[in-house]
């Protein structure tokens, strides 16, 4: 019996990820990834391949969720699968590792950072603070779904930060921008009429984050749908109560309104 280790890489480069993780996939029989669910910032599969030492399989979003070709490969060796950011962060992975234990194939963890811990950090922002993320689809004709509007009405309601991210159509080589999710996010204010987003509402966009070329924004929903912010990965935060730390953080690194300073 062999075993399936998932292994997160981080978020920009094949450096990023740990000594454990570099030693589990040097060690592994068998690797495989995806990357639908997010991607390496500024990396390849060939840059992966090559500081691992290893060829990697890639498998797209039907291999994963719909076929075990991972949970045969462990039953008689050693397999890694490998995400960017950490190996728990989307439940099509979490599902495979139940899948696995049903099987009485081990598994383990090696964990990476991920856009959850590293977008607060990156904004200054306090990571106890946020309540529920939420993630924006492409539009769609006939699906308008209000779940994430109302999930971000209900966490500023309860003065908790949101952090907002942005589908990726990995397949198309779709990523949506946050001009596009601001766009979408205006377009459910109008629908639905709650009074979440006004003209003022201050909102954070970043880019890239955890890579050499991050890019951070905040201000206005106006300002962000101006902005260029370069190539993905986007996403973006709706702020809820600020601590004065919190603002003074947004105004030094990315460029927040003062005005956000003297606010109740």
């Amino acid at each position: 019996m062999g075993e399936i280790i998932f292994v997160g890489l981080g978020m920009s480069k094949p450096e990023d990820m740990s000594v454990k993780a570099l030693e589990t996939l040097r060690s592994s029989d068998k690797i495989f990834a995806e990357f639908y669910t997010s991607k390496l910032i500024d990396s390849s599969i060939e840059d992966l391949e090559n500081f691992i030492g290893k060829k990697i399989t890639v498998l797209k979003r039907s291999d994963v969720e719909e076929h075990d070709t991972i949970i045969e490969e462990a039953k008689c060796g050693k397999v890694s699968f490998v995400t960017a950011g950490d190996p728990m962060s989307a439940t099509t992975h979490v599902d495979i590792r139940l899948r696995a234990e049903k099987e009485n194939i081990p598994t383990n963890l090696v964990h990476g950072v991920s856009i959850f811990t590293a977008c607060a950090a990156a904004f200054g922002l306090q990571p106890y603070k946020f309540g529920r993320a939420v993630t924006i689809p492409f539009p769609e004709p006939g699906f308008l779904p209000a779940s994430p509007y109302d999930n971000i009405l209900e966490n500023f309601e309860r003065g908790l930060h949101t952090l907002i991210l942005l589908d990726i159509k990995a397949d198309e080589s779709r990523y949506m921008t946050a001009n596009i999710a601001m766009q979408w996010l205006l377009d459910a204010e109008e629908r639905l009429h709650k009074n979440l987003i006004t003209d003022t509402s201050l909102f954070c966009a970043g880019a890239r984050i955890g890579s050499s070329t991050q890019k951070l924004v905040a201000g206005s929903p106006n300002s962000i749908l101006c902005v260029d912010l370069g190539s993905p990965l986007h996403c973006l935060v709706m702020p809820g109560k600020l601590h004065f730390m919190e603002a003074e953080s947004l105004c030094a690194f990315a460029g927040a309104p003062r005005s956000i300073l003297n606010a109740d």
